[in-house]
């Protein structure tokens, strides 16, 4: 069977819903394949399933930061009730809303395994075995996402480990768990099966968040010893068994052995890309898929006389984030539309059609104990980039609603500043929820808001945000913004009127 659509979009997480919802509203003929759950791996085993998991018990720990409420709390942690709403948030993995919803905005949906076959051909294997070839006039888009590694350790493979599906989904948390790894999912998983009570111990060769600045993973592995957890930083486990007790049993490489109930693999993700016939457009299968910053594939078959195939999300391997991968796909789902239906299409830097954001302000949040959050450069990035930059510390605790939000608040902020430009290139912030201060942070930077202007941007007393003001003051204002303008726009004047002459 043989069907022709303007746009075929492989992948129907939230990122290829995204590409299919902007192409669709302008008026294209758009089928979505999706072989799992429609909603994918963000709503039901990564990032809706992970925050819940963890929001009950910081809740519970921020209560117990407050004179007043924590003589309050007099129970523990109800974790099947904590349980009952993860499986709520993800309906309890039924996706028949995502499918009416892509009914209502009328995207078709094909259940099955869809690979590429040859340029604009999709074959899709139907679970019923039947299989359908899917032509698209105009583009298709891959948004298959990304697979947990389970690394080369001896015994690892064959003891059943957990990948961050089972930690999600979990039914019954073991009373013990190892998690290999100092990334994000292990830390939020470390926090949150903390949170439950169980015993857990951290085996992360390089480090926590090593992505980060390094203060943002001193303060999770404090936090979470302080959750009772066990850090074993710099650690490599040599050899993983489970033996006739079904232990995990873990020999490091100096000797030391973990015993657990369970094993979390957090080592890193791979493309799902290794069925998905790239080596019929001539890319290589199994490998991340190259792009520019319209998300068209590099190499694929007529890219050169019209482009037609895209990848967006985690298989582009950009920035392995949902909301950044959702951005990339409304940015692509516009541009497919554009050039199908001839209208102007904008590849300039932060124009309509383009990406620009995933170089230099990439947000993200870790929910972890505490939170940290950041978006741009760090110090070190910074550096390496050859940047004339000046560092600014401050502590979280300096902004007075800090200290009414929580009794012994403790946290830490950061702006990276670029000399040349004037701009904030990079900011973290560390503590207890610090998450909703991250926007205002990529405003800065996205919009590259002069210094001088953001002394402007008054932060409301008494509110976490007042940690804006003490990073300006740390900084230093501008001797006389003004006075530095006006002497800019007289330089322009003369050099204009010495270009006439």
């Amino acid at each position: 069977m043989e069907r022709e659509v303007d746009v075929v979009v492989v992948g129907g997480g939230p990122v290829g819903e995204n590409a299919a919802d902007r192409a669709r509203a302008a008026g294209l003929e758009v089928v979505l394949v999706e072989q799992e759950l429609v909603g994918g791996e963000c709503s039901y085993w990564a990032c809706v399933p992970s925050k819940t998991l963890l929001r009950s018990a910081a809740a519970l720990r921020a209560a117990q930061r407050v004179d007043g409420a924590k003589q309050a709390v007099t129970g523990s942690l109800d974790v099947a009730a904590v349980l009952a709403r993860r499986d709520y948030w993800v309906s309890d993995w039924n996706d028949q809303g995502g499918a009416d919803w892509l009914d209502s905005v009328g995207i078709g949906l094909e259940r099955g395994h869809g690979r590429l076959d040859g340029e604009r051909r999709v074959v899709v294997e139907r679970p019923d075995g039947s299989r359908l070839t899917l032509i698209a006039r105009h583009a298709v888009a891959v948004a298959t996402g990304s697979d947990p590694v389970v690394p080369r350790i001896a015994g690892l493979a064959e003891a059943r480990p957990w990948t961050s599906r089972d930690a999600t989904s979990v039914k019954h948390p073991p009373a013990r768990l190892a998690i290999i790894g100092g990334g994000v999912v292990a830390v939020e998983m470390a926090t949150a099966f903390a949170g439950f009570g169980t015993e857990v111990t951290v085996l992360a060769r390089s480090g926590l968040l090593g992505g980060m600045e390094p203060f943002a993973g001193e303060a999770v592995a404090a936090g979470l010893r302080g959750l009772g957890a066990s850090m074993h930083l710099g650690a490599q486990p040599a050899k993983v068994e489970r033996n006739d007790a079904d232990e995990v049993v873990i020999t490091l490489d100096d000797g030391r052995v973990i015993t657990a109930d369970e094993v979390l693999v957090a080592t890193g993700r791979r493309p799902r890309t290794g069925t998905l016939g790239l080596e019929t457009v001539g890319l290589e299968p199994g490998d991340w898929i190259d792009v520019d910053d319209t998300m068209l594939a590099r190499g694929a078959n007529g890219n050169a006389d019209a482009p037609w195939l895209y990848a967006v999300g985690d298989v582009n391997h950009r920035a392995l984030l949902t909301h950044q991968g959702k951005y990339q796909a409304r940015a692509t789902g516009d541009l497919i539309a554009a050039r199908a239906l001839g209208r102007p299409v904008d590849t300039a830097p932060w124009g309509t059609h383009v990406a620009t954001a995933d170089h230099s302000a990439v947000p993200q949040v870790v929910f972890a104990e505490p939170e940290c959050v950041s978006v741009g450069l760090t110090a070190a990035g910074a550096e390496r980039e050859g940047r004339t930059v000046r560092v600014v510390d401050v502590p979280m605790q300096s902004a007075s609603g800090a200290g009414i939000l929580a009794d012994g608040y403790e946290g830490a902020a950061r702006l990276v500043v670029d000399l040349e430009r004037g701009t904030v290139i990079g900011a973290t912030f560390v503590g207890q929820d610090v998450a909703e201060l991250l926007q205002s942070a990529t405003i800065a930077i996205v919009g590259e808001v002069p210094i001088a202007r953001l002394w402007h941007a008054v932060p409301a007393f008494p509110t976490m945000s007042e940690v804006w003001l003490r990073l300006l003051e740390a900084l230093g204002r501008p001797a006389d913004a003004s006075a530095d303008a006006r002497a800019s726009e007289s330089r322009e004047s003369a050099d204009d009127a010495e270009s006439a002459a």
